[in-house]
């Protein structure tokens, strides 16, 4: 059993703490106007009244559960997390097998490569107006968004990792006599795993990144769209309280996602102890 790395986690911990303290003596002196920059004390007070239920417990409101889960931070963060999931599903969905089969194929590879480095560039958000239009308002604009910001990071980490196999393992397995499909999915998917992890890794970033922007203008609830919301009235503290959030959220999703990655390469020797 893996011992819990607490040095690590003190050594991470220092610069944020003192960052924290500095920016509580900033507030404190006065040196700057608590609508500009609120403190974290007063930061940290919002967070928990946004993550809190608006209303007291009481019996006649039904299951304990559903009242303790019933504050807007939880909603929103699941109302955002949704629209995450649903669109890293379908753009890496997507990506992953015509990236295998650009990698493995010279023909598709040329034949896709300048329509895919023409709409590389283009940032997700540019397609706000598009996604609007064709999709109206709601999840399915943002879902859109979502899945384009995913999409090419995993289509090109996972062409590079297939045109990255070594062919020593090609001819051993063409020599075995491997047919074309057990050599895509025998040998070139298992060595082009690494890559393919990092792109999702990256995509799963871009993603959460998208979902913010797409909910300042296409949605009616989630992080994004109450960080708005804070800013038109002025909520210096709540817009920070979100902001924060979506830092926790996403520092969740890079850890979760390193052991996930350490576990499934426990083979490769980058990782060997």
């Amino acid at each position: 059993m893996a011992k819990f790395n607490w040095r690590g986690i003190i050594a991470g911990l220092i610069v944020p703490v003192v960052v924290i303290a500095i920016w509580q003596a900033v507030c404190s002196a006065g040196f700057v106007s608590p609508l500009k920059l609120p403190s974290p004390f007063a930061v940290a007070h919002r967070w928990v009244e946004y993550l809190l239920p608006p209303e007291p417990y009481t019996a006649e409101a039904g299951s304990w559960l559903v009242w303790a889960l019933s504050g807007e931070l939880l909603h929103d963060a699941a109302g955002s997390m949704y629209r995450v999931v649903t669109g890293f599903l379908i753009g890496g969905g997507l990506a992953l097998p015509l990236g295998v089969v650009m990698g493995a194929s010279k023909r598709v590879y040329s034949h896709m490569y300048l329509l895919i480095q023409v709409l590389r560039p283009i940032p997700p958000s540019a397609y706000t107006p598009l996604a609007m239009l064709w999709f109206g308002l709601g999840n399915p604009p943002a879902t859109f968004m979502i899945s384009i910001a995913a999409f090419f990071p995993i289509l090109i980490n996972t062409i590079t990792g297939v045109r990255q196999v070594d062919s020593i393992y090609l001819r051993a397995a063409q020599n075995l006599g491997a047919s074309r499909g057990t050599l895509l999915l025998r040998v070139m998917l298992p060595a082009a795993t690494p890559y393919i992890l990092a792109g999702i890794r990256i995509a799963i970033g871009s993603a959460f990144m998208i979902v913010i922007v797409s909910e300042l203008i296409a949605v009616p609830n989630g992080l994004g769209f109450r960080i708005n919301e804070a800013r038109e009235y002025s909520w210096t503290d709540k817009v920070m309280a979100g902001m924060f959030t979506i830092g926790f959220i996403g520092l969740a999703l890079d850890v979760g996602m390193n052991k996930l990655n350490n576990y499934l390469l426990r083979w490769h020797r980058g990782l060997e102890s």
